[in-house]
């Protein structure tokens, strides 16, 4: 966006310019260059954008702010009522494993074992 974001050490002209990456605001008087590294981006914003955008996001905090609220509630009664009954399901969904249980060397005394009892049944 041309005109509107800038880079760290670029050269800008009178304005105010805003740190995206710090929030940091900078009132430039004259032409100078941006502090910061390449990396560091700049949004400059004209002073009657900034007027006019004000009230517009007030005003959309302000028909948001009680669907924010309701959806607060519904959530806290959810957990409330639900939590509950999700923590029992979580605790009964068990699986057998226990982890201190090898089952690693069964199979090659079986193995032996049936070639004692094979040797011992054909004697």
């Amino acid at each position: 966006m041309k005109g509107i974001t800038y880079k760290g050490g670029a050269t800008v002209q009178k304005g105010t310019y805003w740190n995206i990456s710090n929030g940091e605001r900078l009132n430039v008087d004259r032409e100078m260059t941006l502090p910061g590294s390449a990396t560091a981006t700049y949004l400059k914003g004209h002073p009657i954008v900034i007027l006019l955008a004000a009230p517009v996001l007030g005003l959309v905090y302000a028909v948001f702010l009680p669907f924010i609220g309701i959806a607060s509630v519904i959530t806290m009664l959810a957990q409330k009522l639900f939590g509950g009954l999700a923590h029992e399901a979580a605790k009964a969904a068990t699986f057998g494993w226990r982890p201190v249980e090898a089952y690693l060397g069964g199979r090659k005394q079986r193995k032996a074992q049936k070639a004692s009892h094979k040797a011992a049944n054909k004697q």
